[in-house]
């Protein structure tokens, strides 16, 4: 799973406000119908030629939207060289949100009137992607989620700690920047406080559970040795070549700022959140309890799924899919040679010590060797690997009680930040090796960090081609390259493959859960249960997970929409091409053109292979 603040920073927008399967076989009936809204657009035929006045507007619409990016992310201005974006926080202000989303709708209002048929292919995926970014944009503005503005494990006020991780100045004016930056902290709280104070007002506010978590985290940034440790980070990272006197006055003055408004900025959030915000939050679980919420979480369906279906379908598909994974689960005890129940077969996994690391370094061991092992197959199933690298790394303690398993954050080769495969190391009884394989894979390579790296260094596409990240797609490709590590030989016992099942149960969970506790009224036990009933997922990792869709609504129901398709895809490329099937080009054909709707995958893919089929047949 891609870490929310790090993806919409891929996604070129300002800071996130609020803040990881199918056999080889054949789709389900229930997977089937799901695909089958996309039919529409998935019957290649001959590419007409493009029509010059078509493209000439999409171009100088282009151009103009990659204009109003640029003016609205600091992270691309700072880049540049912008020293008053690297000083400041993102505008969450009612007002600037407000004008963000009407050039939106302009912009949405002159794509519509652009036909599509008449741009080339490289410009009709431009298109599929833009129109889905803007069409979300202004259908989800209405409901002002910027009202809950962080999730279980993160949020605005973890924004520094990336922010901290991420930027390395060059020189003592850079370095001044990130000093006023942190000066600027209290005023980028105290905007999202007004946010939350509307929230309260409106009776939209996260769940108390939720509120409570994040307060701990927030509790853990007051202590000063901590937030000071993390916020000095940027300043330590300064080049070797500076003057020394002019590296101490500057250090000198980044402890002053966050003595004199960084942690006052903290502890007036955590006395906000305790004394004002927690007392006032609602005591239910789902979105579909606040005022316009049904109607909310339906949108978030189709957006997170990039089809056009409904809460009771995806939970049914759901039910579906639990039901399918158990049986091969049950195959694989079978070869293990254990006698007993399902539920015995479980708590073995849980309780017995060879499955479990003994320090925080033997589990960093282990998911590096894995890590390794897996970059060693990629030149066999990959023709195009990125240039930039990626590190395994530990979750940072203050925010590990409260994270998930593991995730990725991304890097950027340009400002000299590898990608970060990051590894929960806290309560190890809580992290099984035998699930490691799985999430490494999803994490690192072949997933999110090959997917992405390929996305940002591509060439002849829109700047926003580069940086846009559809949940659907992105981990689609992560849950598709955890069947890919079959494959790729990485599964080296009955364990490892069941911790594979384990975490395809985890993500067909996750379709009955998420809609199960914010459409259908489900209590926390009730989306627990499906986790320990059907999986070998730790209690720890099962009521954070439960937690991350309690705060996070939708967003769990992406995965298996892109990864049964993909895996379909290759299907119907392998029946198609037989023994001419090229599986590195193949998957360098899914991956050339970065993230988009899925819809706009089908369509690209079925061409491709008709196209190869016609080449074939001309031999």
């Amino acid at each position: 799973m891609i870490h929310p603040v790090v993806r919409v920073a891929l996604a070129g927008a300002s800071i996130l406000v609020i803040a990881a399967c199918n056999d080889a076989g054949s789709l389900t009936p229930e997977a089937n119908a799901a695909a089958a809204v996309l039919q529409d657009a998935a019957t290649p035929e001959a590419a007409p030629a493009a029509d010059p006045a078509a493209s000439e507007a999409f171009a100088s619409l282009v151009e103009d939207y990659e204009a109003f990016q640029r003016e609205n992310s600091l992270g691309r201005r700072a880049r540049d060289g912008d020293l008053d974006a690297m000083s400041q926080w993102p505008d969450v202000s009612a007002e600037h949100q407000a004008e963000e989303t009407a050039r939106e709708a302009a912009f949405l209002e002159r794509l519509e009137a652009i036909d599509r048929a008449g741009l080339g292919r490289n410009d009709r995926v431009s298109y599929d992607v833009l129109d889905y970014s803007l069409r979300f944009s202004v259908e989800l503005a209405p409901f002002d989620t910027a009202r809950t503005p962080f999730l279980n494990d993160s949020g605005f006020f973890t924004a520094p700690t990336y922010a901290a991780a991420s930027t390395r100045p060059r020189n003592a004016e850079q370095g001044e920047a990130w000093i006023a930056r942190l000066r600027n902290l209290p005023d980028y709280f105290q905007a999202n406080i007004d946010w939350m104070n509307q929230g309260l007002e409106d009776g939209f506010t996260q769940p108390r559970l939720i509120a409570e978590l994040a307060a701990s985290q927030i509790e853990s940034l007051t202590d000063a040795d901590t937030l000071s440790g993390i916020l000095i980070a940027p300043i330590d990272a300064l080049p070797a070549g500076m003057p020394e006197a002019e590296r101490e006055r500057l250090r000198a003055e980044t402890e002053a700022a966050i003595a004199e408004a960084a942690l006052p900025a903290y502890e007036n959030l955590l006395a906000y959140f305790r004394d004002t915000y927690i007392p006032q939050t609602r005591e239910s679980l789902g979105i579909s309890e606040v005022p316009q919420g049904r109607e909310y979480y339906q949108t978030l369906v189709r957006y997170h799924t990039t089809l056009d279906t409904s809460p009771e379908e995806v939970h049914q598909r759901g039910l579906n899919e639990v039901a399918r994974i158990r049986e091969e689960m049950d195959a694989v005890i079978a070869e293990t040679g254990f006698e007993g129940t399902f539920a015995e077969f479980l708590h073995f996994l849980r309780t017995d010590p060879q499955f479990y690391a003994e320090t925080p370094e033997e589990l960093l061991m282990h998911a590096a060797w894995i890590a390794k092992r897996a970059d060693d197959q990629m030149p066999r199933f990959f023709g195009h690997l990125p240039r930039l690298p990626y590190g395994v790394r530990p979750v940072p303690d203050t925010m590990a009680p409260t994270y998930t398993t593991g995730r990725y954050w991304g890097g950027d080769l340009e400002n000299g930040v590898a990608g970060g495969y990051m590894v929960n190391t806290y309560d190890l009884s809580q992290r099984p090796l035998y699930t490691l394989p799985a999430l490494t894979v999803h994490e690192a390579v072949p997933g999110h960090h090959h997917q992405i790296s390929i996305a940002a260094e591509l060439e002849d596409v829109p700047d926003f081609r580069r940086n846009t990240y559809i949940t659907a797609f992105g981990e689609g490709w992560g849950l598709y390259t955890e069947n890919l590590a079959i494959d790729m030989d990485l599964y080296t016992t009955p364990y490892e493959d069941f911790g594979r099942l384990t975490y395809e149960m985890w993500r067909a969970c996750r379709l009955v859960v998420d809609t199960g506790i914010h459409y259908m009224g489900w209590t926390r036990e009730q989306a627990e249960a499906c986790f320990l009933e059907n999986s070998a997922l730790a209690p720890h990792n099962i009521r954070t997970e439960v937690q991350r869709y309690i705060s996070w609504p939708g967003q769990a129901l992406a995965y298996k929409s892109g990864e049964l398709l993909m895996r379909d895809l290759r299907r119907q490329a392998e029946d198609r091409l037989g023994a001419d099937f090229d599986i590195r080009e193949f998957h360098d054909v899914l991956l050339r053109d970065g993230a988009m709707p899925l819809s706009a995958l089908e369509e690209k893919m079925l061409a491709w292979i008709e196209d190869e089929a016609a080449a074939l047949d001309e031999e």
